[in-house]
C-alpha cells in the first residue's frame, strides 16, 4: 500500500504542472479570448438593440406623421366641403332669386297681356255696337223700302 501511495504521489506530482497549465490555460483564454468575445457580443447586441428602438422611434414617427397628414387631409375635406355647400347655397339663392324675377316678369306680361286683352275686348264691343246699329240702321233702311215700293 506504501508503494501504491507512494506511486499514487508520484503522478499528482506529475500531474500539478499540468494542473496549474490547464489553470493557467483557462485564465489566459478567459482575459484573452472571452473577455473580449463577451465585449464584442454585448457591443453587437447594444448596436442591434439600438438600431431596432430605432426603427421602432422612426416608425413610430412615421406613424405619428400619418396621423397628422390624415387629420389635415380630413380638415381640408371638411372645408372643402363646406365651400362646396356655401357655393351651392349661393347657386341656389341665384337660381331662386332668377327664378322669382321671372316669375314676377311673368306675372306682369300676363297682367299686361289682360288689360291689352280687356281693351282691345272693350274696343271690338265698342266697334260691333257702333257696327250692330249702322246695320240695323240698314236692314231697317232696306225692310222699310221694300215695304214701301
Amino acid at each position: 500500500m506504501q508503494a501504491t501511495l507512494h506511486a499514487l504521489g508520484g503522478i499528482l506530482l506529475n500531474a500539478l504542472p499540468t494542473f496549474f497549465l490547464v489553470i493557467l490555460l483557462q485564465l489566459y483564454l478567459r482575459f484573452m479570448f472571452f473577455k473580449p468575445l463577451e465585449r464584442t457580443l454585448g457591443a453587437r447586441f447594444e448596436a442591434t438593440e439600438g438600431a431596432r428602438k430605432a426603427a421602432e422611434a422612426s416608425l413610430a414617427e412615421a406613424e405619428k406623421r400619418v396621423a397628422e397628414y390624415q387629420a389635415a387631409l380630413k380638415a381640408a375635406r371638411t372645408e372643402i366641403y363646406a365651400e362646396l355647400e356655401k357655393s351651392n347655397r349661393a347657386l341656389e339663392d341665384e337660381h331662386s332669386h332668377t327664378l322669382m324675377q321671372a316669375k314676377l316678369q311673368a306675372e306682369e306680361r300676363v297682367a299686361q297681356a289682360k288689360t291689352e286683352l280687356a281693351d282691345d275686348a272693350a274696343a271690338a264691343r265698342e266697334a260691333l255696337i257702333h257696327e250692330s246699329d249702322a246695320i240695323a240702321d240698314e236692314i231697317a233702311t232696306r225692310i222699310l223700302r221694300g215695304r214701301a215700293a
